[in-house]
């Protein structure tokens, strides 16, 4: 079974490439620049993106499945040429924030995608992380610059994801049985404070670092300041408030799916250290 993988240069879609080529599953992988991809050998790569549909068929012609990066825009093209394509097998990456009816949301683009996919009939499975433990690395700066992060609501406690087990269930999903349907809603392996978030990269880097508590409207005006629309700025200061009052919790789906521990923040803290360094 050939996969394509779309969005094959992205921060997950790349890394699906590998963990379906560690599991010998014959890859294709649609991307703008092969040569940024930095692709590994012996898989097929089509020149293309999903906002360019015109690209679309000759990437979709003779794979079974597809991973699907969320591009709302031109979802339903792609739904449209996949059908043409005889395509049955789609795994789209969404997201946790669905159902968030904040007009910023990213959730309203998850959405799209899903209903245009679910509305087209192919054997489907989603896929929604939260959090990314990425986000962090918005700290790098200041924290290389002034040894200090700052942000309102310390105590606000997401369970942050690493992006390596987000594209491991792809990976699984794409190249297993028994997920047809399913919505898999993940997480990282712990609910962490961004106080906790903080201790944890200044004990990878052997330092303290400090935080700085803002104010909510001292965080909306540094993000303006730093050229945040300020609808986004509202609507990811409502995200702290919230799970301040409502600390999120681990799903637990990657270590039910993988049969093994997600990767927690101090893990992921010590490999990306030397961004904060």
């Amino acid at each position: 079974m050939t996969v394509l993988v779309t969005g094959a240069t992205g921060n997950v879609g790349r890394l699906v490439v590998d963990e379906l080529v560690a599991r010998g599953v014959p890859v294709r992988a649609l991307t703008v620049d092969p040569e940024r991809a930095a692709l590994p050998d012996g898989i097929e790569v089509v020149v293309g993106s999903l906002a360019k549909p015109s690209t679309l068929p000759a990437a979709l012609d003779g794979v079974e499945a597809v991973y699907l990066a969320p591009y709302a825009r031109t979802v339903s093209r792609f739904c449209e040429l996949a059908g043409e394509a005889g395509i049955r097998r789609v795994v789209a990456l969404s997201g946790a924030s669905i159902g968030d009816e904040h007009p910023a949301s990213s959730g309203h683009e998850y959405a799209a995608v899903e209903a245009a996919v679910e509305a087209a009939g192919f054997a489907r499975t989603f896929v929604r992380p939260g959090a990314f433990m990425n986000n962090s690395l918005g700290w790098a700066p200041s924290i290389r610059e002034r040894g200090e992060v700052r942000s309102a609501y310390p105590g606000a406690t997401q369970t942050p994801i690493d992006l390596g087990d987000i594209a491991a269930v792809a990976a699984h999903v794409l190249s297993t049985d028994g997920h047809v349907g399913r919505t898999y809603e993940l997480s990282g392996p712990e609910g962490i404070s961004f106080a906790e978030m903080v201790a944890a990269i200044g004990e990878a880097l052997g330092k303290p670092v400090s935080l700085v508590e803002l104010t909510p409207e001292e965080q909306v005006a540094e993000w303006v300041a730093a050229g945040y629309p300020e609808e986004i700025a509202s609507w990811l200061l409502g995200m702290y408030a919230y799970t301040t009052r409502n600390p999120q919790e681990p799903t637990g789906v990657v270590e039910e799916l993988l049969g093994r521990p997600g990767v927690s923040y101090a893990e992921w803290a010590k490999v990306n250290v030397a961004a904060f360094s």
